[in-house]
């Protein structure tokens, strides 16, 4: 089943930048929308944004627009998720995981709607 890996995380103060990676395990993921997910202690899982397979195509929840920042490099084989501003109720586990893509008008989009499996994520603890 497709699994992607995540890394980059940790231990950082409120105010602080923390950047998460995300790459295939063993496959390429330039065909695949990618959607970034965390899960704070003791609440589900909650999608934070995702990208389509092109990169030309963003979304964010509220929570973190203007502090995240997705991006990709298909050529690297790796996406990644840019986190500025942190804030104490940022910390989780961050997951990155295949979505499914949605038509729209000339242009393929992202969804938060995940497929394959869970990896075991990075932890991002945000905390002085």
């Amino acid at each position: 089943q497709l699994q992607l890996v995540e890394s980059g995380g940790g231990l950082v103060q409120p105010g602080g930048s923390l950047r998460l990676s995300c790459a295939g395990d063993g496959f390429t993921i330039d065909y695949l929308a990618i959607g970034w997910f965390r899960q704070a202690p003791g609440k589900d899982r909650e999608g934070v944004g995702c990208i389509n397979d092109s990169g030309e195509n963003i979304h964010y929840v509220d929570s973190v627009k203007g502090r995240f920042t997705i991006s990709r490099d298909n050529a690297k084989n790796t996406a990644w998720l840019q986190m500025n501003s942190l804030k104490p109720e940022d910390t989780g586990i961050y997951y990155c995981a295949p979505v499914v893509k949605a038509l729209s008008p000339g242009q393929t989009t992202c969804t938060m709607t995940p497929f394959g499996s869970w990896g075991q994520g990075t932890q991002v603890t945000v905390s002085s």
